[in-house]
């Protein structure tokens, strides 16, 4: 317990100094004497003035999208049972893209705002025909179901987004920044927002996490504990569709974040999900806060969008994974 409540405290001053890192550096280097003096003594310089409408709300925006998608990846392991799951897996991303897609097509509007809602809206549908399709049937909903489902959607949504954009080239200008997934031009306006959502699917995420640890133990031995399988697994896709969802309408589609964070959780805090989903927490919004300062010194005097810093260092270790659990079979 002491160990657990350490590494917890450390990870959180490591986030801390991540998102005071990220107010600082970029293109622009801000001195830390001036980070302080924009929050108790602004004077409209240039510096608090990037600080203030730029860096602050890149921050706080990387800090939640983070945390969000981790723990959205943390529920969508524990449902499906596949330590290789993430929202990804769920359709969210590919939902989303495609609905924002469409709407920029069709409303001929590249505007943030229009991007936020209909990726949002996209996620929504997502979960509700991931939902449906998995209940369809003789056999009851199981977490096979859900995956299967889940899977077959999101190559779909990824098909259908992939052929409009090559319809209309003006789409794929405009959406492809987008898609790759960037903290780039978000205000917290935006933020503001869609928090209501994401505090919603995290009450629902940190609530289920005692339920989470008897789910583990098989539907069979759950049921017979009291538990009530169906429901538990509703709660948990709207939590991942409200966190994944709004976490794609801020940044669009980042992935890896929900399939690697969980696992490096785990490492420390074994499979109790009473730890393991704050973890996971902290764990995202640090890796996210890092992505995002290593995005803006990859190219000199450029940024690249965080989602290809994220796949980078994702793609490896969804290998490792993979491998892994091939070993342990």
């Amino acid at each position: 317990m002491r160990f657990k409540i350490t590494g917890l405290a450390t990870i959180i001053v490591l986030t801390l100094l991540a998102f005071l890192f990220s107010i600082m550096y970029g293109i622009v280097q801000i001195p830390f004497r001036s980070v302080v003096d924009t929050f108790y003594a602004f004077d409209g310089s240039r510096e608090h003035l990037i600080i203030q409408t730029v860096r602050l709300p890149r921050a706080v925006i990387a800090a939640v999208v983070g945390s969000s998608l981790a723990v959205a990846g943390c529920l969508m392991q524990a449902i499906s049972r596949n330590a290789l799951a993430g929202p990804e897996l769920f359709g969210i991303n590919y939902g989303a893209a495609l609905i924002a897609v469409l709407a920029s097509f069709w409303l001929g509007t590249t505007s943030l705002q229009l991007f936020a809602w209909s990726a949002l809206l996209g996620a929504a549908v997502a979960g509700v025909l991931v939902f449906l399709l998995s209940s369809t049937g003789r056999q009851p909903l199981s977490s096979v179901k859900l995956v299967l489902a889940g899977a077959t959607l999101n190559l779909l949504f990824a098909s259908l987004t992939q052929g409009i954009l090559i319809l209309n080239e003006q789409s794929l200008d405009t959406m492809r920044f987008w898609l790759a997934g960037s903290l780039t031009g978000r205000d917290l306006e935006l933020f503001i927002q869609i928090l209501p959502y994401l505090i919603i699917g995290i009450i629902c995420g940190f609530a289920l996490s005692s339920q989470l640890n008897i789910f583990g133990l098989g539907d069979e031995v759950a049921q017979g504990l009291g538990q009530r399988m169906k429901m538990i697994r509703i709660i948990c896709i709207i939590a991942i569709v409200l966190l994944a969802g709004s976490a794609v309408a801020l940044a669009g589609p980042i992935g890896f974040i929900g399939l690697a964070v969980p696992h490096i959780a785990r490492s420390i805090t074994g499979s109790d999900y009473r730890w393991l989903i704050p973890y996971s927490a902290v764990l995202g919004a640090l890796l996210l806060l890092t992505a995002d300062i290593g995005a803006r010194f990859v190219l000199p005097e450029q940024e690249i969008p965080v989602g290809v810093v994220t796949a980078f260092f994702g793609a490896p270790f969804l290998i490792y994974l993979a491998q892994r659990k091939e070993r342990s079979i």
